[in-house]
């Protein structure tokens, strides 16, 4: 039976791209590009409707938890603290204060939700390394645990993060990772940074299913869940949700809150001990088992769970090689500023709200739908990849303006006879302009 339940939740908010795209001057300062690429009146409003809905009170309400000892983990992407920094600085103050509890764990999440861990696996462990500086400046707390976009988790990401010498790291479990293995022991691939692999049923019966009267399990109690919990063989039960769970995805009259402010009782009164990610890794290290990673990544989103979510039609396929195309290109510019747009586009996002074009099914296009911007639907279905699209050729005819107005670089001096030839050597290199600080 497991006696022990890890609580992990992610917050996290896109920047999404203004459409339909505006035209670039050819002149256009680098400083502006940013305002004609991203639309930030659109980001606001979402961002303070979800505010109102699902931040503040869960945030108040996970507050009043773990004072009554409740141990929870939580991720943010730097995508979102950025929104908060500029458009609600007393969330940012809840959140600090939340962060700072003793029974709250602190996740490294990939700063922008981006797909550079497809393009750069090295600056994929500059960014992680750069976000977990960031948030133990904003928080004063080091993260130990990291989480990848979307929970993506295969060999390589699982080396480099293990390269950074995080404590642990976060995998969903999918088939393809667990086989006969079950979810409820933590795992390793050879090296001594551990894997705890998120409990999907558990996990969506909140995340997904609470709220659906299709349900079989409807309406969840909050006893009846905390007794599966009970009932599941195994160390601990690991969930992981999108912190918009509560109160968003499910609005408060579903009686999400309520299933919340019962949990610590319910976990106490069944012998249930919650605990930090952290807290989990120390105590189940000595007896994690080896398992053996794909090399196609897995994920927590869509319903097989792999990268075919986010790259399966032609139209997410067409922009992710614009992705690429834009991240090289400002790569070498050596831009600071270029470089800190491309990987804005980078973000998931830019791929997850296109699903729902020539989706053979139904319920994971409505899930992408839900995700695009309503006023986009004006442009008409046809048009929206086009102009997404757009966002890209933009950005990537000003990145190589600035590459062809350069001037080209000395050639090397050739080497002398006979002298040591060693391996350069790449400087390691963090990209960190003012557009992406967080107060």
């Amino acid at each position: 039976m497991a006696d022990n339940v890890v609580i992990y939740a992610i917050l996290h908010q896109p920047r999404r791209p203004r459409l339909p795209a505006y035209p670039v001057p050819d002149d256009v300062p680098i400083e502006e590009l940013d305002r004609l690429l991203f639309d930030d009146t659109l980001n606001r409003y979402y961002f303070q409707k979800v505010a109102r809905y699902c931040y503040h009170p869960a945030g108040d309400l996970f507050w009043e938890l773990v004072n009554r000892g409740l141990r929870l983990s939580l991720g943010f992407s730097i995508s979102f603290l950025h929104q908060v920094r500029q458009w609600d600085p007393h969330l940012m103050e809840k959140l600090q204060r939340l962060v700072a509890h003793e029974n709250v764990d602190l996740v490294c999440v990939e700063p922008y939700h981006s797909f550079i861990f497809y393009m750069d696996m090295r600056c994929f462990q500059e960014r992680m390394e750069w976000a977990r500086n960031e948030l133990e400046r904003i928080f004063g707390k080091r993260p130990q645990v990291a989480e990848t976009t979307e929970m993506f988790m295969c060999k390589e990401i699982y080396h480099a993060l293990n390269g950074l010498g995080f404590k642990a790291a976060l995998a969903e479990g999918r088939h393809r990772i667990t086989g006969w293995r079950s979810p409820t022991y933590l795992y390793h691939q050879g090296k001594e940074m551990p894997l705890f692999i998120r409990h999907k049923d558990l996990s969506d019966d909140v995340g997904y299913r609470f709220s659906q009267k299709s349900w079989p399990g409807y309406p969840l109690t909050t006893p009846a869940w905390v007794d599966w919990i009970k009932n599941t063989r195994g160390d601990f039960v690991f969930v992981g949700w999108d912190f918009e769970t509560f109160g968003e995805h499910h609005s408060a009259d579903t009686g999400i809150f309520d299933f919340l402010r019962w949990l610590p009782g319910e976990l106490s009164w069944r012998g249930v001990n919650s605990l930090t990610l952290t807290q989990a890794a120390d105590q189940f290290r000595p007896r994690a088992y080896p398992i053996d990673l794909p090399v196609i990544p897995t994920t927590w989103a869509g319903l097989q769970g792999d990268p075919q979510f986010f790259l399966g039609n032609a139209a997410q396929f067409d922009i992710y090689l614009l992705m690429k195309h834009a991240y090289h290109l400002a790569r070498l510019t050596h831009d600071e500023r270029l470089m800190d747009i491309a990987l804005w586009l980078c973000q998931s996002d830019n791929l997850h709200l296109l699903q729902w074009w020539g989706s053979k099914d139904k319920s994971e296009a409505e899930v992408s739908s839900y995700f695009t911007p309503g006023y986009w639907w004006n442009l008409g279905a046809s048009r929206i990849p086009v102009e997404v699209q757009n966002i890209f050729r933009n950005f990537i005819s000003v990145a190589a303006r600035q590459l062809a107005e350069r001037r080209s670089l000395p050639a090397a001096e050739p080497a002398q006879e006979n002298a040591t030839i060693e391996e350069p050597q790449e400087e390691v290199k963090v990209y960190t302009p003012k557009a992406s600080a967080v107060a």
